[in-house]
């Protein structure tokens, strides 16, 4: 069985600091905390109005880790050219709507697969791991694997925000129909949004899927039990629920 990984997101560390202006708390302090208490990797999304990570944090992110960083990002020329001179470890090309609170959904691939096309291209050219933040849907993960990305990140949200019962049961097969797709098409399955304690075991479970991104769920967790144990029980739960 292939071991899972956990990657965490610290935007909202960013977006703290923000609010008041200053330095404080650090973002780079924060993903070294993660990292000695069990994470894999760092994401970070870096959005068209900044509202949380900063082009400055990109920079430190990866200087100051010596870890894999996740770029999620828009598929948009400033990004692309942001993510060519970062070279991080992995870029995740997200839908982005100025307006939203947070990722509302996952990229239609499919829709825009001649405009990804060349984002895609380049990012693989220069050595940098692709995946697409895409819905557990066929046609969306067939597209992922023409347009040569590395991995296929699944939406969790939908299947987070239903109550347990008859219709999570369904939206859990889904992404799990959708992770078989994913390895047969050879792309790396990874999965996200809105996961905690209670969610993550059960995607984890699933044995196409290699890797979870979490980070909402952490910092507020990390309110009132600190970031490390908050981290390193999400590693206990996920690596319990593997077979």
């Amino acid at each position: 069985m292939t071991p899972i990984r956990l990657g965490v997101n610290v935007d909202h560390v960013a977006t703290l600091r923000n609010a008041r202006g200053g330095v404080h708390p650090d973002p780079v302090a924060a993903a070294r905390l993660a990292l000695a208490n069990g994470a894999d990797s760092i994401t970070i999304h870096l959005r068209e109005d900044r509202r949380h990570i900063r082009d400055a944090d990109c920079t430190a992110m990866k200087a100051g880790t010596g870890a894999p960083i996740n770029l999620e990002m828009a598929a948009t020329e400033e990004m692309q050219a942001i993510a060519l001179a970062l070279r991080p470890h992995a870029c995740c090309l997200v839908p982005e709507k100025r307006a939203e609170l947070t990722t509302e959904g996952g990229l239609d691939a499919a829709g825009q697969e001649a405009a990804l096309a060349p984002v895609v291209s380049a990012l693989v050219a220069a050595g940098i791991r692709v995946s697409l933040f895409l819905d557990p849907d066929r046609h969306q993960v067939e597209t992922a694997a023409r347009l040569g990305a590395k991995a296929v990140e699944l939406h969790t949200g939908t299947f987070c925000e239903v109550e347990p019962g008859p219709a999570r049961d369904a939206e859990l097969a889904r992404l799990r129909t959708a992770a078989q797709q994913v390895a047969a098409l050879g792309m790396e399955c990874h999965a996200g949004h809105g996961l905690d304690y209670e969610t993550a075991p059960l995607l984890a479970a699933i044995p196409e899927v290699v890797e979870l991104n979490i980070g909402h769920f952490l910092m507020g967790q990390a309110l009132f039990h600190g970031l490390g144990p908050a981290v390193t029980r999400m590693r206990q739960v996920m690596e319990a629920a593997r077979p």
